[in-house]
């Protein structure tokens, strides 16, 4: 497996063997030993998948009290995935990476807990997967605005669609956020 570090320790690139023929092909999206090696333990308690269209833009998501460590992919279709350090003192706080994901690359990110996640779809569609180390708790759900200028994310959309909820998140000089725990 190929692993690409970012500029934000811990969040990782992950480009897993995929083996083909003229049938298809087959690859491993989870292996404990392997990954494990890698700083990315579970268990894994909850599994997510949506189906986007174009221009959808989905986040800034965290929870504050119960943070999800997410192995991110991409079944179909083309997303650009985002990961925002939001851990006051962290040496990395406010700073965001992002890369594109898509079914044919088979690409993987893990999000450690403690960081803010969003992405949005490129292509006419696209059914995004993942991998979470606590469960969804509605209550303990939070989200820092998608566009924050403080952040800078450069987005490769300019007029995304939004849900009413991640409209409304507040910037990061204004959210609650999690302490950087080193």
């Amino acid at each position: 497996m190929k692993i690409l570090t970012t500029a934000i320790e811990g969040v990782l690139i992950l480009e897993p063997p995929v083996f083909g023929d003229e049938r298809g092909y087959f690859l491993e999206t989870w292996h404990d030993p392997r990954y494990r090696e890698l700083g990315i333990v579970g268990p894994f308690v909850q599994d997510n998948e949506s189906l986007s269209r174009r221009g959808v833009l989905r986040g800034l998501h965290y929870q504050l009290h119960h943070p999800q460590g997410k192995l991110v992919r991409v079944v179909l279709g083309e997303v650009f995935d985002v990961a925002v350090d939001i851990r006051r003192g962290s040496p990395t706080f406010g700073r965001w990476v992002g890369t594109r994901l898509d079914g044919g690359s088979k690409r993987q990110v893990w999000i450690p807990p403690g960081m803010a996640h969003g992405f949005c779809v490129l292509s006419e569609t696209a059914i995004f997967s993942y991998k979470c180390t606590e469960l969804y708790l509605p209550e303990d759900e939070r989200g820092v605005l998608w566009n924050d200028p403080e952040i800078g994310i450069e987005w490769p959309l300019d007029e995304p669609l939004l849900s009413g909820k991640d409209r409304l998140f507040p910037p990061l000089a204004e959210a609650e956020l999690p302490e950087y725990r080193g």
